[in-house]
């Protein structure tokens, strides 16, 4: 896909995101976010990764460029690299939304086939956002794997 195919794409999945987002579906809208984001830096992921490291410069607090750059790192495959990124997002003092460290380090340790600490993730994930229809697919999932 060429970049400027990739950009009318990523603009797409934001409209997208933006019209669940006006209809109060928040978990489609975050779900069509993030694959706008993705989309824009697909093959950029080091760029998004740096960026997120300017981020934390100015604002070590925030949880949010932790989360993205364990996020950005399990789409490069580096699952065990994007750990403590995960963790650091955790324990950020100012992060709006808790869950979305927590549903990533449960695909963290899916992927690794740690079924019941993915499991423990999940359920932290849908403790923070009863409402987060991937952490309780999560859940879900991994239930199948334990029958």
């Amino acid at each position: 896909m060429d970049d400027e195919a990739q950009e009318d794409l990523a603009i797409r999945l934001f409209e997208q995101a933006y019209r669940h987002q006006m209809k109060k579906e928040l978990d489609e809208a975050v779900e069509l976010y993030k694959k706008s984001i993705e989309t824009y830096w697909m093959g950029r992921i080091d760029d998004a990764i740096a960026e997120c490291q300017k981020a934390i410069e100015v604002d070590p607090m925030f949880g949010n460029p932790y989360n993205d750059i364990g996020s950005y790192l399990i789409m490069k495959g580096q699952i065990d690299e994007a750990i403590p990124w995960l963790e650091r997002a955790l324990q950020a003092p100012r992060y709006e939304s808790y869950c979305y460290p927590h549903m990533n380090l449960g695909r963290v340790y899916e992927t690794k086939r740690d079924w019941l600490r993915a499991k423990e993730e999940y359920r932290k994930a849908l403790a923070e956002n009863k409402d987060y229809k991937p952490a309780a697919q999560g859940i879900a999932r991994i239930r199948g794997y334990l029958n």
